[in-house]
């Protein structure tokens, strides 16, 4: 790990330290949302890379960071709605699924709400644990992550574990938290 990089490869670090409960384990993580949500630059964020130039995902990205015997594989898929019928190629075998929501984009809110609501009825996915990333809590017109919990009527999902993560993609901030929530949660679907 090269020195003057901000906390993320060091907290990236430290999550796979936590998920060795095996060698070798792989970890499959999808990464989903509508377009422009912050998927991608969430990605770049965890892998510490540049995320000045970013443009719209037309298939997907996929990073696998290799450390200290984990392989922990983030597919992150267009989220353009000609590109979502897609996405149901992806859901095998996911460890975690996380869920990227422009919360300032409040005009989409149903829609990102009727995709995951899909998304969680999707037999591949069933009890795979989502964490939900209310990204963009960097601007001023983002809506709390409280109030998009509500709106996507959360508390009623029953057949898995969730949490929802305010965070910004763009400054790195609530990132760390919601993926040691990944961490922690990551074994219960394998259980």
């Amino acid at each position: 790990i090269t020195s003057g990089i901000s906390w993320l490869p060091q907290g990236l670090l430290s999550i796979l330290r936590k998920l060795k409960s095996a060698p070798d384990q792989e970890v499959r993580i999808l990464l989903l949302g509508l377009d422009n949500a912050g998927k991608t630059t969430l990605l770049k964020q965890l892998a510490s890379e540049d995320i000045s130039h970013i443009t719209p995902t037309q298939g997907f990205n996929i990073k696998s960071v290799q450390s200290q015997g984990f392989k922990l594989n983030v597919w992150d898929i267009g989220g353009q709605r000609k590109i979502r019928p897609y996405w149901r190629n992806y859901f095998e075998n996911t460890d975690v699924l996380i869920y990227v929501i422009d919360s300032a984009d409040r005009k989409r809110f149903e829609e990102t709400g009727q995709e995951l609501a899909e998304l969680l009825d999707e037999e591949k996915l069933s009890g795979v644990p989502v964490l939900i990333f209310a990204n963009k809590q960097d601007l001023l017109t983002a809506a709390p992550a409280s109030e998009i919990a509500e709106g996507l009527n959360l508390h009623t999902i029953r057949d898995r574990i969730w949490q929802i993560q305010s965070c910004s993609a763009l400054t790195g901030e609530g990132v760390q938290d919601g993926m040691n929530w990944v961490c922690k949660n990551v074994n219960a679907k394998k259980k």
